[in-house]
Order: C-alpha cells, then structure tokens, then sequence
C-alpha cells in the first residue's frame, strides 16, 4: 500500500501574502473587530437597562447582538494573528472546532432573522393582538428553537467532518476555516458531506425565508394601504433596520453557500462582508435608524452624566 501522510494542521492563506498589505490589514480589521465589540456590547446593554425596550422585538435584537459577537469572535481574532505571523497555521482540531461554532452562529442567525421578521408581521399588521400573540415565553421558545436547530445543524455537519482524512495539501485558500474551502483537501470522497451540507443549507432556507418573505409581503401591502404618507413612513420605520439586515446577510450567504467552492478572491469578500462587516454594521443601522434605540441612548448618557455630575 502507498503510504500517506496524514496532516495535522492547516495552513490559511488569508488575503493577502505580502507583509506591508498584511499590516495594513492587521490596523483595518482591528479597528472592526473592536468597533464590533463595542457596538455589539452597547446595544445588548442599552436593552438590558432602558425598560422601554424591553419589548419582543429587542429581545431578539439582543440575541441578534450577542451572535454577531460570537460570529466575529470565531474567525477575526485569529485572522488578526495570522496578519503578523510567518506561520499562519490551525491545527485539523482547532480548524474543525472554528467550522463548528461559525455555523452554529450562522444557522441561528438565519432562524432569528426569520423569527424577527415574523414579529414585525404581527406588529404591524396586528396592532390589537401583538402584545397577545408575540409575549415573553413564546420569544423565549422561539430563541430556544433557533438555538437549537443551528447547534443540530453545526453538529451534524461537524461529526461527518470527523470522517473525512484529510492529507497532502494542507492548504486552505481563505481566511477561515468554513466546511466548503475543507472539502478539496479530503482524500477521501467528500460527497456525502457535500450532500450534507447542501441539504442543511436547503432545509435552513426552507425553514426561514418562506416566513421571511410572507411577512415582508404582508407588511408591504399593510404599509400601501396606510393612506397618509406619515403613517406609511412610522411603518416602514419599524422595519427598515431589519429589512436592510436581512438583505445583507442573506444575499451574500446564499451566493457563498450555493455556489462552488473556488477560492477566488470575491469568495473572500463575500466571506468578509457576511462574517465581519454585517456583525459591524448591524448595531450602526439599528441605532441610526431606529428613533426608540436613539432615545434610549440618550438617556443612558444623560443619567450617567447625572451620576458623574
């Protein structure tokens, strides 16, 4: 028999290979990591302490919030070392573990997108019985199930990872370790995750954008039927900020997930704009745009200038 070497640790390509670019991206990404951070973490803690949001729809946004920093988390602080070190290398374990944890993020963020959705539905197009229909223990259930269905999804995907044997080229062409750039590097036939993987995806967007998209079509309608313009405006403002976050996320995973494998360049910052810069811009949008998380701000710096004064 042909002996093979088995691997042990991958090698990410990141990138970019020259050193004054990898410096450049090191200051770059930081700065978005720690803007993440700081955006993600004021936003769960304006709507832990402001009681006018403790509603359904900042429930959501608050776990929303919490899994952006865990989406950034997974991936940024290790690209961030590799942009200063000579050996940008993750151990199979290591690589493994970070594929797991970003599609646990993903998969539940998809379903509490979806989830938020539904909850504009009812609030606009069901005013009387909102506060009856979406109360706190079905939210409850509701994040438990989203939590729940991505962990199920990531585990699955996970455990069939375990049985591929990976040797020879040990080399990823991306930032990350996602299961698409993994496969290739198999020497064992990967088709049954492919399979795999492609159903969860399948199954993932069954389960969430039909809801999505009756929702949003029945907020459109309810909004074209408000007569006044101002009314239609206050409407469409409630669902502006998720809308915009919806199309973020979903354009850009779906183009990922359902195309091929190539580590090509725009794979990369395809993978950028729907691992990082969402988590980024997701506390920014909703602050900027969403006048009731403007005021709460507002008067959490006021009180803290009292306290201080």
């Amino acid at each position: 028999m042909k002996n093979i070497s088995v691997i042990t640790e991958f090698v990410l390509l990141g990138l970019s290979s020259d050193p004054q670019i990898q410096t450049m991206l090191f200051v770059l990404f930081l700065g978005i990591y720690l803007l993440t951070l700081m955006g993600n973490l004021v936003m769960i803690l304006v709507i832990r302490v402001d009681s006018h949001l403790h509603t359904p729809m900042y429930f959501f946004l608050g776990h929303l919030s919490f899994l952006d920093l865990s989406f950034s988390s997974v991936t940024v602080p290790k690209m961030l070392q590799n942009f200063l070190s000579q050996k940008k290398s993750i151990s199979v374990w290591g690589c493994i573990t970070q594929s797991f944890f970003f599609t646990l993020s993903g998969g539940t963020e998809a379903c509490l997108l979806s989830a938020m959705a539904y909850d504009r539905y009812a609030a606009i197009c069901h005013p009387l019985v909102y506060t009856m229909v979406i109360n706190r223990p079905l939210c409850i259930v509701i994040v438990s199930i989203a939590w729940t269905v991505g962990f199920l999804i990531s585990l699955m995907n996970s455990v069939f990872i375990h049985k591929l044997h990976f040797c020879e080229s040990n080399i990823i062409p991306h930032f990350s370790c996602e299961l698409p750039p993994l496969f290739p590097l198999s020497c064992t036939d990967p088709i049954v995750n492919e399979i795999l993987l492609a159903v969860s995806c399948a199954f993932l967007g069954l389960l969430t954008l039909p809801l999505i998209l009756f929702s949003y079509s029945r907020i459109i309608s309810a909004i074209l039927n408000i007569h006044s313009s101002k009314g239609q405006a206050k409407a469409f403002s409630t669902c502006s900020s998720h809308l915009t976050m919806v199309l973020l996320f979903y354009g850009t995973a779906l183009f990922r997930y359902i195309s091929p494998a190539s580590g090509s360049v725009l794979e990369r910052v395809i993978s950028i704009q729907y691992s990082v810069i969402t988590s980024l811009l997701k506390p920014l949008i909703y602050s900027l745009k969403n006048q009731e998380v403007k005021a709460a701000l507002q008067r959490m710096l006021k009180q803290k200038k009292c306290a201080l004064g």
